[in-house]
């Protein structure tokens, strides 16, 4: 399961994972300053809000390149980029001044930021190795020609996975990062599945807006994001060549946030024997020619 769903609303686990362990170190905080110290609400929440500065400005510096010609996305935070182990270690300075400064506010501090740290990364950890002994779903879909496909025929090699939909505003602002990514990495496989919509709205849209893309599938039941657990668009998923989900990502994606997902198609595996590597590769469905939908 990749989000949480309330009705409408859908809020993605790991951003819900953050706001519990601020909560958690809020109420931990409190309630050791009942027993004497000061009440460190306040503290809690400008460390979380410095940990996370310090977060995105390592990412901008990590990805200058992909920033560079376009400044405007570095305060653009819905492309999800932050490293997390620099934010945390600026937290954790930053807390450690805090508490050498204001003796009162030592204990109630450190339990709470302590106890909020723990949380999030022991679930963070259990999150990921949820996600990472998932496989690619057994769903059937419908290419522009109305035949049916399944996913399993792709599978053979490196596999993203974009669900979206013409009406979503962050889908349609992404689309252009993921087609220029289709064209310049040809050893991967991008599937673009539509959410219950007709393959004519789909194919004008694709039209009007300029853009070929490759594999464009169609998934009228929204059976596909009910198989990996996100009800969420758009939602974009990082598949091994065994089928194994590397790693996902909700919301819009830029060219950085992108650029770091498909790193995980960077590091080595353990070799497949060549005789079943040839096998695979004869019986995996190859990307059709770019194109509007195909």
């Amino acid at each position: 399961m990749l989000t949480l769903t309330l009705g409408t609303f859908a809020i993605a686990l790991n951003h819900l994972l953050l706001i519990s362990a601020l909560a958690l170190a809020t109420f931990v905080g409190w309630r050791v300053a009942k027993r004497g110290g000061e009440n460190p609400e306040s503290a809690l929440f400008s460390l979380f809000l410095l940990g996370m500065l310090a977060a995105r400005v390592s990412f901008v510096i990590a990805y200058w390149a992909h920033y560079r010609n376009d400044p405007w996305q570095i305060i653009d935070l819905r492309d999800g980029g932050f490293l997390a182990w620099p934010g945390v270690i600026v937290l954790l300075l930053a807390a450690l001044y805090r508490g050498w400064r204001r003796p009162g506010l030592r204990r109630p501090l450190g339990f709470g930021a302590g106890s909020g740290l723990l949380f999030w990364l022991l679930a963070t950890f259990s999150l990921t190795i949820y996600e990472q002994g998932t496989r690619l779903p057994d769903v059937t879909l419908v290419n522009a020609a109305g035949e049916n496909v399944k996913l399993s025929d792709y599978q053979g090699g490196p596999l993203v996975i974009n669900l979206w939909a013409t009406w979503c505003p962050p889908c349609r602002r992404e689309m252009p990062v993921l087609e220029n990514a289709q064209h310049q990495r040809p050893d991967l496989t991008f599937l673009f599945v539509n959410q219950a919509e007709s393959m004519q709205s789909v194919s004008t849209y694709l039209e009007t807006q300029g853009l070929s893309l490759s594999n464009v599938l169609f998934d009228r039941g929204g059976r596909l994001g009910q198989a990996v657990g996100s009800m969420a668009l758009p939602t974009t998923l990082f598949y091994s060549n065994d089928g194994r989900l590397l790693t996902s990502h909700l919301g819009e994606l830029s060219e950085a946030s992108l650029a770091r997902a498909l790193e995980k198609f960077d590091t080595p595996t353990t070799a497949t024997p060549a005789t079943s590597a040839t096998s695979t590769t004869s019986a995996r469905k190859l990307p059709c020619p770019a194109s509007a939908i195909c």
